[in-house]
């Protein structure tokens, strides 16, 4: 049995980096995005009396998911070692994932928002974006650091925090997903 499965890993093994070299290459093509959950923040939510514009009053990233965001930054200069085009939630939490990759100018684009416990429009938020990426291509490799609850509302994954994937442009439901990648 345990032979089986060793000669079945290593038939698919390759199958599986193929997918991820091509999904990089779209992504590095302009032809796909890559989103993002912001890194480890322990807990679920904001405390109340949350505030966007006081990174106290939120739930804010941890060592780890500072570590996270770091590693993000050293494996996409990996992959690509051009300009990239970064785009963040408002929240404290997605910023600082975002800054700490250190890819470039971080761009604050308000339909990245958390729209968890009634704080946005999910539609409204989820359309904007899908309007925003409706081409068949983008003009540098695009990054979109954002919330578990709008990445759930394009992809249907649940992701953990800072877990991404690459999708194909034009974005349109369902999405199509060329890789999910595990958190650095």
């Amino acid at each position: 049995m345990m032979r089986w499965f060793m000669l079945l890993m290593l038939c698919v093994w390759p199958l599986v980096s193929w997918a991820d070299a091509t999904a990089w290459q779209a992504w590095r093509d302009g032809k796909a995005v890559f989103i993002m959950r912001h890194a480890l923040a322990p807990g679920g939510g904001d405390p109340s009396g949350f505030a966007l514009e006081d990174c106290s009053t939120q739930r804010n990233l941890n060592d780890i998911g500072r570590k996270q965001s770091v590693a993000w930054g050293e494996y996409i200069r990996s992959q690509h070692s051009g300009p990239v085009q970064v785009y963040s939630s408002q929240w404290c939490r997605c910023l600082e994932t975002a800054q700490l990759m250190s890819l470039g100018e971080v761009e604050s684009l308000p339909i990245l928002n958390s729209f968890f416990a009634g704080q946005g429009d999910r539609v409204a938020q989820t359309e904007g974006v899908l309007r925003m990426f409706s081409h068949e291509s983008v003009g540098k490799p695009t990054i979109l650091v954002t919330h578990q609850v709008n990445f759930t509302a394009l992809t249907q994954i649940y992701p953990s925090s800072g877990e991404a994937a690459i999708l194909a442009l034009p974005l349109t439901m369902p999405v199509k997903i060329l890789a999910r990648i595990e958190p650095r």
